[in-house]
């Protein structure tokens, strides 16, 4: 992939640039065995695909980066597969009683507020253009090595202490959501201004 023998094709335009967005479609895919896994008490598979998803996620991100293979529809579909993963964790680890629900729900409750605040700029202002902020990014590592520590305490492989990666969850999960709706706030009232004093 280092462009040998090909010096005369550009690399944006080449046939794997599409590779990032196949291998997010395949991290989707995982959601369903992931979930079933859960269900069925079967946290060393449920373990392996969670690695798996992880992986690919690095992978993809990389190869974006790397070679410039971007796209909107890979910008979309990256944090959509993310969300859907972290969700099918939480929810099954909480129907199996190893997370409680009231973090699970607190964790759903974020995101239903991040997409519904972007319907409502989308109806009001047209396309939201958002990039995650760091504490947004913070936030989702956070929630992925909690899951990734209750399996691997589920599996056998380490005891770990819950209690504070639990609590730092909680933390970031509050505030990045009390972000969101602090900027979108302020971003909205400025525009809504603007139109006032246009009009």
């Amino acid at each position: 992939m280092s462009g040998r023998g090909s010096a005369s094709v550009p690399v944006g335009a080449s046939p794997l640039r599409h590779l990032p967005n196949l291998i997010t479609l395949l991290r989707i895919l995982l959601v369903l065995p992931l979930g079933w896994s859960l269900l069925e008490r079967r946290f060393d598979l449920a373990l392996g695909l969670a690695a798996t998803a992880g992986g690919s996620d690095a992978l993809d991100g990389f190869l974006a980066r790397r070679y410039d293979w971007r796209s909107r529809l890979g910008g979309l579909l990256d944090p959509i597969a993310d969300k859907l993963l972290l969700a099918t964790c939480f929810l099954g680890l909480s129907q199996v009683g190893s997370v409680p629900w009231a973090l699970t729900l607190l964790v759903l409750g974020r995101d239903v507020m991040i997409v519904a605040g972007a319907l409502v700029w989308q109806r009001l202002f047209g396309a939201l253009e958002a990039q995650p902020t760091l504490l947004s990014k913070f936030t989702t590592l956070a929630q992925i090595v909690y899951v990734l520590a209750v399996l691997l305490d589920l599996d056998g492989i380490a005891a770990l202490s819950m209690a504070p990666l639990l609590w730092t969850v909680v933390a970031l999960t509050v505030a990045s959501g009390a972000d969101y709706v602090l900027r979108w706030s302020l971003q909205a009232r400025r525009r809504l201004r603007g139109k006032g004093e246009s009009g």
